[in-house]
């Protein structure tokens, strides 16, 4: 990364500005991190963040199914809907994910953490969240920075709970409700986090964490966002990993070892 300092930015995005959370992560030449959480008033604050930063990491999709658009506008235009078409098996057995509900990328995440299924950009109120992002990506291209939905560009797409399996951290039960097991459990996973990474988090990033399922996301999209700019995550690979990622978007999966972020 040379001498200079690189600034990573987490999104834990939703429909709102108000409900959205940021953290900003600060790495410095000699292995220091600084973390704090950032309030945008709103999507120009947002913007000027994402724009500032050397990587963000967008927890939410960047693009929608190939086939659920195909299938969407043969509709609209009352024509005959195109074949279904399916996700291959892989090579142990484990069949594919539906293609109008699910992306590539949803269906190799799916595959490569054995966790249960990320939620539908197609058929779930996911979707009200991918439209806002859809429409700061447009904004940021109208400001002469596009964004490649394969993350090449100032934004990855991040997804935190796979990032967590593929760092070794598996919860116990769920941390995203405001039980007493959840701050728990929320807790856990910051000590989990402080503990690979080898270093302490500022008080008020550890209590907010354990406070609010929001922020420690964002706190993990960051991370991951490190891990996209010291080349810790897995790429499109395959031609059509790379069609797809370039239309339906590409959640980065980090590695093993939160380490390497360092």
């Amino acid at each position: 990364m040379g001498e200079q300092q690189t600034v990573t930015v987490g999104v834990d995005l939703a429909a709102s500005a108000r409900r959205t959370a940021v953290c900003r992560l600060v790495w410095a030449a000699d292995g220091a991190l600084t973390a704090e959480f950032v309030v945008p008033e709103g999507d120009d604050e947002l913007l000027a963040l994402v724009l500032a930063a050397d990587k963000t990491g967008l927890d939410c999709p960047l693009g929608w199914p190939s086939s659920f658009v195909d299938t969407v506008l043969a509709h609209h235009q009352g024509l005959r809907l195109p074949p279904a078409a399916r996700f291959e098996e892989r090579t142990d057995g484990r069949p594919g994910l539906n293609p109008l509900r699910f992306r590539l990328t949803d269906d190799l995440t799916w595959k490569a953490t054995a966790m249960r299924p990320p939620l539908s950009v197609s058929t779930d109120l996911l979707g009200v969240v991918a439209l806002r992002a859809a429409r700061l990506l447009d904004a940021l291209a109208a400001m002469g920075t596009p964004v490649p939905r394969d993350g090449s560009g100032r934004i990855a797409e991040v997804y935190p709970a796979a990032a967590l399996r593929r760092w070794g951290i598996r919860p116990v039960s769920g941390y995203k409700n405001a039980t007493p097991a959840a701050r728990e459990v929320r807790e856990h996973i910051v000590l989990a986090v402080e503990e690979g990474l080898e270093t302490a988090l500022p008080e008020p990033v550890r209590s907010t964490c354990s406070d609010s399922h929001d922020h420690l996301d964002a706190l993990l999209c960051a991370l991951v966002a490190r891990a996209v700019l010291v080349g810790d995550t897995r790429w499109p690979e395959t031609a059509q990993e790379r069609a797809a990622a370039g239309q339906e978007g590409w959640i980065h999966l980090p590695g093993g070892e939160l380490a390497a972020l360092r």
